[in-house]
């Protein structure tokens, strides 16, 4: 069941779950509440020419974070210029939102992109849009630009809406996976 804009303002004002900072007024739709982008981006590292890079997820000493630091570097979004972003480039950003959904609140969320944004070919996620009940953190995005011209990026522009869901039951385990209590990197 898909919560309407009154029950997410009621579980955020009963603790449900936590949006901070709190959105305004203007980010909530009729089943839905924007997030805004933070101003911190992993952007991907040209590839070398004659280098083969491959990565193996599979292997046992894989780590997500150790791979993603060697493939990419951090940067952040010019105040005043923005960060452009050219067709088919990726780059990883996180809302500037901390979004906590308590395990005990049964409720799970999805992060979808913006219509106005799609609609010029923007992506927010490739295909991780599950938000776990238990999550705590800001919410990391795979940022992706379809489109045929490049679209400038804002810190603070909406990016993303969340859709909660009530969760049938209780989770035994709440989200404990390695994006738990992420922060922008």
């Amino acid at each position: 069941m898909i919560l309407t804009d009154r029950e997410i303002r009621l579980s955020i004002e009963h603790e449900l779950l936590l949006i901070e900072p709190r959105p305004q007024d203007a980010a909530f739709s009729s089943t839905s509440v924007d997030l805004t982008l933070a101003s911190e981006l992993r952007t991907f590292n040209a590839s070398t020419p004659g280098l083969d890079l491959v990565i193996d997820p599979s292997n046992p000493s894989y780590s997500f974070n150790n791979a993603i630091k060697q493939i990419s570097s951090a940067a952040t979004i010019d105040p005043i210029a923005g960060y452009q972003l050219n067709p088919g480039r990726l780059v990883l950003a996180w809302t500037e939102e901390r979004v906590h959904l308590r395990s005990l609140a049964r409720i799970a969320a999805r992060v979808e992109g913006k219509s106005s944004l799609a609609r010029l070919g923007l992506a927010v996620h490739v295909t991780a849009p599950t938000v776990h009940a238990g999550f705590d953190g800001t919410i990391q995005l795979e940022v992706i630009n379809h489109g045929p011209a490049p679209i400038r990026l804002r810190a603070g522009m909406r990016i993303c809406q969340l859709i909660f869901e009530q969760t049938l039951g209780f989770p035994e385990v709440g989200y404990g996976g390695q994006f738990n209590q992420q922060t922008k990197k």
